[in-house]
């Protein structure tokens, strides 16, 4: 029996070259899926030590996306993806609205629940706009059986109709000194909400990575059997863009048949599907409906697969086998594992993978989970 060669990340370099391209010239946008486009070819890891929702908005912020992790209950999950889908629209579409004949307890109820400042009143049967109350409206009310109607703003409403651009939405909320402006079809059902938070938002964050309704882009995982598909459905209830089909051995019949079903249920799903390490692997995934394939058995900062098992492919050689097979079916490739060192990360790259995920670089940042201790002033 032969034994071929392998390579991880720290047994090669890139050999410098020749180049004509300026820094302020370089691209780094990258396909994530069939589907999705990202700005930056990163995602941060389905770990419960590296990214909720915080780590997500800051990731999809930048250009990349946060896959929340599966070490949560289905429901909390699916509320951290919530999060990050409600954090920052163009538009908010099918906006919370309330009735006037609601009382104040209800509508602060209301807004706190869904932490909004602002809620349009609408009338229950019609859905015709007919106010809007917001935080100034109730700050100083007291009376809490008061009808919304009596507390709500309902004269000179601002409003535009759908498709403004965002110039004249910000020029009408400067003009009106308003922070909400009241999207209406032809029949004065308000449809959608254009916020001032979330101009401010995309400005500062031009080259976040969204979806079309421009919205952050979210990712989060989920696993095999009954209880992945129900956690799926909450996940994708809630907006998720990509379900990550996250096992220690994707090319197994479980993974499979998940990926199987969850195309068959939702085809417009996007499913990344691992992990795995191997050409024929790759090719199960693909025609099980795969819209991108991660690789990685083994390389991970807290992995013991290939200690306690003794399974595994070194990393480079791993996402190189891939890549062969995922590339002549348009299918990328994420490279999940191994990244010590940014350098890992041009490797990972240059290697074929179109993505990188990585958690240890990320596990000691301000938007990861879990508490600051202060140590000997530190």
């Amino acid at each position: 029996m032969s034994i071929r060669d392998a390579l991880t990340f720290d047994d090669v370099l890139l050999v410098p070259a020749a180049s004509e391209v300026l820094p302020s010239a370089v691209r780094t946008n990258t396909r994530l899926t069939k589907t999705i486009e990202l700005g930056i070819p990163l995602l941060s890891a389905a770990m419960d030590t590296v990214t909720e929702s915080r780590l997500a908005i800051a990731m999809a912020q930048a250009g990349g996306i946060g896959v929340v992790h599966r070490n949560l209950k289905p429901d909390e999950q699916a509320e951290q993806v919530a999060q990050v889908k409600k954090f920052e629209s163009g538009m908010v579409v099918n906006p919370v609205t309330i009735g006037p004949d609601a009382t104040l307890s209800e509508a602060q109820a209301l807004m706190a629940r869904h932490k909004i400042s602002g809620v349009p009143v609408t009338e229950p049967r019609t859905g015709k706009l007919v106010g809007i109350l917001t935080n100034r409206d109730v700050r100083f009310a007291s009376n809490p059986i008061q009808p919304v109607r009596e507390l709500m703003t309902h004269e000179n409403l601002v409003t535009v109709r759908e498709g403004v651009d965002k110039a004249e939405a910000k020029r009408l909320l400067h003009k009106y000194r308003i922070e909400k402006l009241l999207v209406v079809d032809d029949a004065y059902r308000c449809i959608g909400l254009i916020t001032v938070k979330d101009i401010e938002k995309a400005q500062a964050h031009p080259n976040a990575a969204k979806d079309a309704e421009g919205r952050l882009l979210a990712a989060a995982a989920t696993t095999v059997g009954e209880e992945g598909f129900e956690r799926t459905g909450r996940l994708i209830a809630a907006g998720a863009d990509l379900i990550v089909v996250d096992t220690a051995h994707g090319h197994s019949v479980r993974v499979i048949e998940a990926v199987n079903r969850i195309k068959r249920e939702s085809n417009a799903t996007q499913v990344l599907a691992g992990n795995i390490a191997t050409a024929d692997a790759a090719r199960a995934l693909i025609d099980a409906g795969a819209d991108a394939v991660k690789v990685g058995i083994g390389p991970g900062s807290i992995c013991t697969t290939r200690v306690v098992a003794g399974v595994g492919v070194p990393q480079l050689t791993a996402i190189m086998d891939v890549v062969d097979v995922a590339a002549k079916a348009g299918i990328p490739v994420v490279a999940d594992g191994g990244i010590k060192y940014s350098g890992d990360i041009a490797k990972a790259l240059a290697a074929g993978a179109d993505c990188v995920m990585i958690g240890s670089l990320l596990a000691g940042t301000d938007e990861s989970p879990g508490e600051v201790f202060l140590y000997q002033g530190r």
